[in-house]
């Protein structure tokens, strides 16, 4: 039969309308089923992707499934929500005015009595080898610089001119593109000062690097001025638990580096230690600090009375000054009283952290002489004692640098006073000599040099043996160690 030249027509549109129609329909199915595929967010972001372009070819919108939305949304506020927590974060390391300084101009210093932080919420620019932070300026008639030294305890005059100092400015930077970006605050401090004495590292390096940045929880950027490798390598443990990232050594980097905000400088409260109220909203207490050391350094005894019989006593022995010249004497005693006796004489072990943090966390008790060695107590368990041997006639430092940190670690704090007749001075100038019957003399005419020459550089003790007996049952008592004075 033939077919004319319209019915042709009309069965060749009919074919190109349901072509169409076919391949819409697969063309809708393929969307729908990617659409509503579940797979892992990586993929989902995928598919996001492949849709929008989808978007693009076909000229109309897509219906995309609540579930990619829903996702997509969330990564978005979790994003907007890390940042906003930084930002909120750093305006917490200041407070009263200077926070208020800070939310309205990005820039702001928190001055004490013993530190001096700045604080920056806005974009940086960082010129490692000037050590110029550059600010952007809330207006443009703003032209301000600042200078500080970026160690803890800025009461030593003698101290800060050894700190490589940094200067924080709004003028327009001489190098203004950024070699290196990065996507959390710079902190900016010195490892030079005391490093190298353990009370020092801890007190005015471990500790204040806690108080200002734990509550940033690894993010931030660690910028270390006077680096010194054998600092950084002996306290490898705890860098990296507050911050996610390598230390930049500004020594071999030279380049400029940006930021979203910075703070120069660290946080001091007191020796040893941290005030709770001091905190940004109560962040932390030096329980938390003894709870990291022990994290850090996967120490395992929490508290004395957990810990098996008998009970162990570290005995701190100084080889060169304020040496315990009766001191096999002193062990005899101790052993007696049914201690088990580590002597620490050693300065290469003591100051293998790593190593030396597990003895004296296996201990009960610790004594020594007043020195840096007594700042162990760190590691020492909960409920734990520690004795300080007071040296005659020195007194600076005494109480506020081991006394008074021990009962905010949760230990007990004893002390023996030594008395004239324990003095080794008394051998050399007699008990009536005013170097030993009226020791503040020496302070009053020489100052603080003479009487840490006299007191601490020149002086070596022997202890009064039953004397000394009557400290260690009361520290037995307190370990849960109980036994009766006139028997021991």
């Amino acid at each position: 039969m033939r077919v004319g030249k319209s019915e042709k027509g009309i069965r060749g549109r009919l074919v190109l309308y349901a072509t169409q129609i076919l391949c819409a329909f697969f063309l809708f199915h393929l969307l729908y089923t990617e659409l509503t595929f579940k797979g892992t967010p990586s993929q989902q972001i995928k598919l996001d992707i492949v849709v929008t372009g989808r978007q693009i070819l076909l000229d109309s919108k897509p219906v995309v499934s609540s579930e990619i939305k829903k996702y997509v949304s969330s990564e978005v506020k979790v994003k907007d929500d890390h940042n906003q927590s930084l930002q909120y974060l750093l305006t917490r390391l200041v407070g009263g005015e200077d926070r208020a300084k800070l939310d309205s101009t990005g820039f702001a210093c928190d001055n004490t009595s013993w530190s001096i932080v700045c604080v920056t919420n806005k974009p940086v620019k960082i010129d490692m080898s000037t050590m110029h932070v550059h600010l952007q300026p809330s207006n443009a008639a703003d032209n301000s610089t600042t200078i500080i030294r970026p160690y803890s305890m800025q009461e030593s005059p003698y101290v800060m001119n050894y700190i490589t100092p940094v200067t924080i400015t709004t003028a327009a930077p001489p190098r203004p593109t950024c070699d290196h970006n990065h996507e959390h605050p710079a902190v900016i401090f010195s490892t030079g000062g005391y490093t190298g004495n353990l009370f020092h590292e801890f007190n005015e390096n471990i500790i204040p690097l806690f108080i200002t940045t734990r509550l940033l929880r690894l993010r931030v950027h660690f910028v270390v001025v006077d680096y010194k490798p054998s600092f950084i390598q002996k306290y490898r443990r705890v860098f990296p638990r507050l911050s996610g990232h390598e230390i930049i050594n500004t020594a071999e980097d030279s380049s400029v580096h940006c930021f979203p905000g910075a703070i120069t400088g660290l946080k001091f409260h007191k020796f040893l230690g941290l005030n709770s109220s001091e905190n940004p909203q109560g962040y932390y207490s030096m329980t938390d600090f003894r709870h990291f050391i022990r994290q850090t350094y996967k120490l395992k005894n929490k508290s004395v009375f957990n810990m098996q019989n008998p009970p162990t006593l570290l005995l701190i022995s100084r080889q060169r000054t304020r040496k315990f010249l009766n001191q096999d004497k002193m062990v005899k005693m101790m052993e007696e009283l049914g201690f088990r006796v580590i002597i620490a004489s050693s300065d290469k072990i003591m100051s293998n952290i790593e190593k030396f943090s597990h003895v004296i966390n296996s201990c009960s008790v610790m004594m020594g002489a007043h020195g840096a060695g007594l700042a162990n107590e760190l590691f020492l368990p909960d409920g734990a004692v520690m004795i300080q041997v007071r040296p005659l006639g020195f007194q600076y430092g005494v109480d506020a640098f081991y006394s008074e940190p021990g009962p905010g670690m949760g230990l007990k704090y004893l002390e023996y006073r030594i008395e004239p007749e324990e003095s080794s001075l008394a051998d050399v100038y007699g008990l009536d000599h005013p170097v030993v019957a009226d020791t503040a003399s020496v302070a009053a005419k020489g100052g603080y040099a003479a009487a840490r020459e006299m007191y601490l550089n020149k002086q070596d003790l022997r202890l009064n043996i039953n004397r000394f007996r009557a400290t260690l049952v009361e520290t037995l008592g307190f370990i849960g160690h109980h036994k009766d004075v006139a028997n021991a």
